[in-house]
């Protein structure tokens, strides 16, 4: 199944003191796999002063015991509870170091618009706003209205 995962309202585009210390720590966001060898990397990284930014990648998905379980080297968590992770870093040369990650659920998708992205093999869109109540990097657990999920 095919994911895109399109960000909007970067935290760096906000100016004032939080974009100022954004702009001092380097920081991007990118997502978050695991590699060759178990080891967890953040690609396709993008300044937080972008003007939004898009992230598309492939996930499995499969039928077990008539509910859909998906997987792949971008999908984290264990079997009812699998999910995305968008990381925030900062970089310094080929060096990023994570101090912050938000969560996007599977579980959080609405049934109908997961289950059509299985069957049909369509595209599966996840629009998510990037800035939180507090004009810094989105953390924790993403929902609507912050995420909308639908098919592309």
């Amino acid at each position: 199944m095919r994911i895109r995962i399109e960000g909007s309202d970067l935290p760096g585009r906000r100016g004032g003191a939080a974009a100022d210390a954004l702009r001092l720590r380097n920081v991007h966001v990118g997502v978050q796999r695991t590699g060759p060898g178990r080891v967890t990397e953040v690609v396709d990284r993008v300044s937080a002063f972008a003007g939004a930014v898009t992230w598309e990648f492939e996930v499995t998905s499969r039928e077990v015991d008539e509910l859909l379980d998906v997987g792949g080297p971008f999908v984290h968590g264990r079997p009812g509870a699998r999910f995305l992770y968008l990381s925030w870093g900062s970089v310094d040369g080929d060096a990023f170091a994570m101090f912050r990650r938000a969560k996007l659920f599977f579980g959080d998708i609405p049934t109908a618009v997961l289950r059509a992205a299985h069957d049909g093999d369509l595209l599966l869109v996840g629009r998510v706003g990037l800035t939180d109540a507090e004009g810094g990097p989105r953390c924790a657990r993403v929902r609507a209205p912050d995420l909308v999920w639908s098919l592309g």
